[in-house]
C-alpha cells in the first residue's frame, strides 16, 4: 500500500512553525512526515536552519499517531556519529515505533562549517559505514570502544536507549550509494520520480521501504507558483552535483542566478493547481517503484496545500 507524507522543510520554516505544520498535517490524514537536517538554508531567502534534533522532541509531544523521518542526516563530519547516536536513542525513545532515521553522505553547505576537509564521495561512504558500525553498537546498550580510520570512541555507552535498532533508511542518487543502503539498512531515500536508485537497490537484494520526495508550490494559479519556487527554492532547478559541492547559501544564490522561471515550469517542480496534477505526480512515482511518497510544498501557503492534500489527493490513494 502506498503511504503518503508531507515535508516539514527546516529550510523555510522556524522551529514553532514546523511544530504547527506537523500537527496540522497529522490531522489532514497524512501517513508519514519528512523533516530535513540542515545547518544552513539552501538560499539566504529560504532563511531558516533549526536544530532538527530539538524540533523533533516537540514534534513528538505535538503529535500522536503519525510517523516521522529524518530526511536525511550526515552523520560523518559535523557531528561525531557518537553524538548523533545519543540524539537518534532519545528521539526513537520519544517517538516509540514511529521514528525512522535516514542517513546520508551529506553536503558540503552543512559539513565544512567545523573546518574539516570536505572529501570525494568514496571517503565520505567509507565514513558513513563506520559511523553506522559505531551508532549501531551504541543502540545495543553496551560500553563501545572504537579505533577505527576515521573515527575514535573510548568507553562510551547510551544509558536512554532504544528497545530495539532504530530504523535506519539510506539516502542514494547513483547505483554504488543504492547498492551500499541494500547492504546496511532498512530501506531507500530518494527525491524525485528517480526508477534507476530502485531498480539498482533492488537488484543488491533491498526489500524494504522506498521513499522519495516530490517538490512542488500549490497556489490559486500556476504563475504564481512559479513565482513563489523563483524567489524561495530556485536550488531545485540548480544542475548536476553542485548540490553536494557548493559550500555556502551565497554560492547557492549565485548558481540561481542562471534559473529561468521557464526553467522551473519545464522542470520536475510541480507547479499546476489541478489536483489531478499532485495524484499524476504520485501515481509516477509509485510506477517508478516507490511506495512511500511525500510532498514538499515550497513557500509559506502551507495549510492551503495540507487542504488540497486532504481533500483531493489523499482520498485518492485510499
Amino acid at each position: 500500500m502506498t503511504r503518503i507524507g508531507y515535508t516539514l522543510s527546516s529550510e523555510e520554516h522556524g522551529p514553532s512553525r514546523l511544530v504547527e505544520i506537523a500537527r496540522r498535517a497529522e490531522e489532514a490524514g497524512f501517513d508519514f512526515l519528512s523533516i530535513s537536517d540542515h545547518f544552513h538554508p539552501w538560499v539566504p531567502e529560504q532563511g531558516e536552519s533549526p536544530f532538527v534534533w530539538s524540533t523533533l522532541g516537540a514534534i513528538a509531544q505535538a503529535t500522536d499517531d503519525i510517523e516521522v523521518g529524518v530526511g536525511v542526516t550526515c552523520p560523518t563530519i559535523r557531528i561525531h556519529p557518537v553524538n548523533v547516536a545519543h540524539a537518534v536513542a532519545t528521539v526513537d525513545e520519544m517517538f516509540g515505533d514511529r521514528f525512522t532515521f535516514g542517513v546520508g553522505t551529506g553536503e558540503n553547505l552543512n559539513e565544512h562549517v567545523t573546518g574539516e576537509r570536505w572529501p570525494e564521495h568514496d571517503v565520505r561512504l567509507e565514513m558513513l559505514d563506520e559511523a553506522m558500525a559505531v551508532m549501531r553498537g551504541l543502540w545495543t546498550g553496551e560500553t563501545v570502544s572504537h579505533h577505527g580510520e576515521h573515527y575514535t570512541v573510548e568507553n562510551a555507552r547510551l544509558y536512554t536507549c532504544p528497545d530495539e535498532q532504530p530504523t535506519t533508511i539510506g539516502s542514494a542518487f547513483g547505483p554504488q550509494t543504492a547498492r551500499w543502503v541494500a547492504e546496511r539498512t532498512e530501506g531507500l531515500w530518494c527525491s524525485g520520480p528517480k526508477d534507476e536508485p530502485v531498480a539498482a537497490y533492488e537488484d543488491a537484494g533491498g526489500d524494504g521501504p522506498r521513499y522519495t520526495q516530490l517538490h512542488g508550490c500549490y497556489a490559486e494559479t500556476e504563475s504564481e507558483a512559479v513565482e513563489t519556487v523563483y524567489e524561495s527554492w530556485p536550488n531545485g532547478s540548480v544542475p548536476g552535483e553542485l548540490s553536494q559541492e557548493l559550500p555556502m547559501p551565497a554560492h547557492f544564490d549565485q548558481a540561481a542566478q542562471m534559473v529561468e522561471r521557464d526553467d522551473i515550469v519545464e522542470s520536475s517542480t510541480l507547479t499546476d493547481p489541478d489536483p489531478q496534477a499532485h495524484v499524476d505526480s504520485i501515481q509516477q512515482a509509485i510506477d517508478a517503484g516507490y511506495d512511500h511518497v511525500y510532498f514538499h510544498q515550497i513557500g509559506d501557503e502551507q495549510e492551503l496545500a495540507i487542504e488540497l492534500y486532504e481533500t483531493d489527493v489523499i482520498p485518492s490513494f485510499g
